[in-house]
Order: structure tokens, then sequence, then C-alpha cells
């Protein structure tokens, strides 16, 4: 089922309040509830040039205008004619796209009692659609990536597809996970993703990667949040009955959810719109080496630039890219994917 959302509301990501109250987009030809190219309003805000010691870099690359006006932002919530099995009982495809439910039917954890009102049917089930690495390719590693959309809907083909699309030529095995958006909590999309990294963990060498241990999660926007509350909250053991106590564990939750790298694309650790600024919370977390990449342009730029300080000021293992006048919203666009590259196979290093 393929929504749209030309006719979704401003206020129905209102919670990305300064992306629809205090700002204006790149373009007036975008329909005015999508989020590609939302850019701060006023005068553009004095980037600075401080590295934190090698931590951070500003790049000065001419926005790609063409780009951002081509990405197809339109909601997307998987048909579930083309879903082939359970991640708990399918057999893998390594060579080739297969989409799996992450849950057996009726047994996905929630706390939420009405699933209506979303932009999913209100039976949706979360899904996990592989993106193969091409035949001839070694493999390098695995990438789950999460679209953005404010938790109101998911920018698969503007995030996702075309990132996957780049990264499995590089020889990463990726997957998209179309986790539950609201009415559902931020916390029951966590146990989505941590699902799905346990089925790309289970199925390491199936999948044909180094490691185990070579898996990386990347979120844009709410995408990379949902990332972080897996990671803080969801990963290594933690079962789903931690959130639903009617839920029973199976095989696959005995298989560990921890991650070696997180990519915030546009995103950052916390909840919609508000950045953790908790010393206390970031600095036991033991993150994994975390990559950002934003522009000076986002509303949220100065979000980013402070949880960048803190966790570098932390000893956290972090980079940031920082694109000198991009808005939110660029996807795949701005020349990071080559860099993330590098900041995986560095991370996975570190992780064996």
């Amino acid at each position: 089922m393929r929504l749209t959302r030309r006719g979704f509301l401003m206020a129905a990501v209102a919670g990305v309040a300064a992306a629809v109250t205090g700002c204006s987009r790149g373009s007036d030809e975008r329909p005015h509830d999508s989020l590609v190219g939302v850019e701060a309003e006023g005068s553009a805000p004095e980037a600075s040039t401080d590295d934190l010691g090698g931590v951070r870099e500003l790049v000065e690359l001419d926005v790609d205008e063409e780009g951002l006006m081509r990405l197809d932002d339109a909601h997307e919530s998987p048909d579930p004619a083309t879903v082939t099995g359970t991640v708990l009982s399918a057999q893998v495809t390594p060579r080739e796209q297969q989409r799996l439910f992450l849950w057996e039917e009726g047994r996905a954890p929630a706390v939420t009692a009405d699933a209506s009102g979303g932009m999913d049917p209100s039976d949706y089930r979360p899904t996990i659609t592989s993106v193969p690495v091409p035949e001839g390719t070694a493999v390098r590693g695995a990438v789950l990536l999460c679209a953005g959309g404010a938790f109101q809907f998911r920018g698969d083909n503007a995030d996702c597809y075309p990132t996957a699309d780049e990264l499995s030529r590089l020889g990463y095995q990726c997957f998209v996970v179309d986790y539950r958006l609201r009415p559902y909590t931020q916390a029951e999309g966590g146990v989505d993703l941590a699902r799905a990294v346990r089925f790309v963990r289970a199925h390491a060498d199936e999948f044909g990667l180094p490691s185990e241990s070579h898996i990386a999660v990347g979120g844009y926007s709410a995408g990379g949040i949902l990332c972080g509350e897996t990671i803080l909250n969801w990963r290594g053991h933690v079962t789903p009955d931690a959130l639903d106590s009617s839920y029973e564990p199976d095989d696959l939750d005995a298989v560990s959810a921890d991650v070696a790298a997180d990519a915030m694309i546009y995103s950052f650790y916390g909840r919609l719109s508000v950045a953790s600024l908790d010393e206390d919370l970031l600095g036991s977390a033991d993150l994994p080496p975390t990559y950002y990449c934003y522009g000076t342009r986002d509303p949220f730029y100065d979000q980013f630039e402070a949880q960048v300080d803190l966790l570098a000021r932390l000893g956290c293992t972090v980079r940031a890219r920082v694109l000198d006048g991009w808005p939110h919203g660029f996807g795949a666009l701005g020349g990071w994917i080559p860099e993330f590259d590098d900041f995986m196979q560095e991370a996975f290093a570190r992780s064996l």
C-alpha cells in the first residue's frame, strides 16, 4: 500500500515544530507537507569552523537543488502481498531482494491499544526489506536503514533506497526497516529495529558478513532518533517483554541487538525535535561510533552541533560532516556515503 503526503496537513508534522512553524522551504514547488529541503528562516547562521579536535568538518559543497526536487518523499507502506515470510522462520536469500514481516502475526509487542488513525493501515505489520550486494561484489558488512518522517510517515524512496543502492555497490548488505509509526510509540518502533538487527546477526554467515559484529544502523531525521532509541534502550539482550509484559520471547530474542556503528543523518540521540544533552545518559550508554551529517541551514543545526560537541567531550567516537548552506531532508545527497563507508570500516575493526 503506497500513500502520498500531498494531502498531509502541516499540523500533522507539528512535532517538528521548527520545520513547520519557524522554517521555510528550499522551494515553494515542494508539497506543503514535505520535509525535503526544510531550512531555517532568516539569514544563514554563521557556521563554526571548529573541528573539535578532528571530529568535525565544515564542507563547502553547492546545494543540489535539482537533486532535492527530484527526491520522492511520498510515504511508503509496504504491500503485504510482497512479503514472503517472517524473520523467525524464513529461509534467507542473500543475493535476492526479500521482504519479511518482523513479527509473527498477532505477536508484535505493543502498548498502544488503538492503532488506527495513522498513515499505515490499522493492521500494519512492520517489515524488513533487503537490498543485496550485487553478484561478484565482496561483502564488507551490513547496514539497516530507517527513513525519516516525524514518526508520521516513512520517506523510504527519498532516504533509504537511494542510500542502500549506493552502499550495496560498496559491499554492504542493506536492509530497509519499515518500523511502526504513530500512534505507536517511539519505544514500539525501537523494538522493531532491534528485531531487525537480531535477524541480520542471526544470519550473518548466510549474508556473508565478515563477522556478526559487522552490523551498523543508520537513520534520517526521525529514523535516526529511532536508531538512538534502539541503541539506548533495546540493544544487547534486552527483550521486548520489558516493553510488553504479555510478549513471550522466542528464539530470535536470544540474539544480541548490538551494533558496531550508527549514522545520524540530520538526526540525533533524543526524541522528536529535541536532542538529548544529558551527560549522564549519553556518557554511560557505551554508544557505538556515531557518524553525523547535517546542514547549517537545518532548523535543528544548533542541536546537532551541541550533541556532537558533548559526545566529543565525553570521549565518544564521533565524526560530523557539516554541509555549509544545506537544509534538512537531503537523503543520500551531500557526498556523505563514501565517508560513512570509511567510518564503518574503522568501527568494524574496533569491534572485533
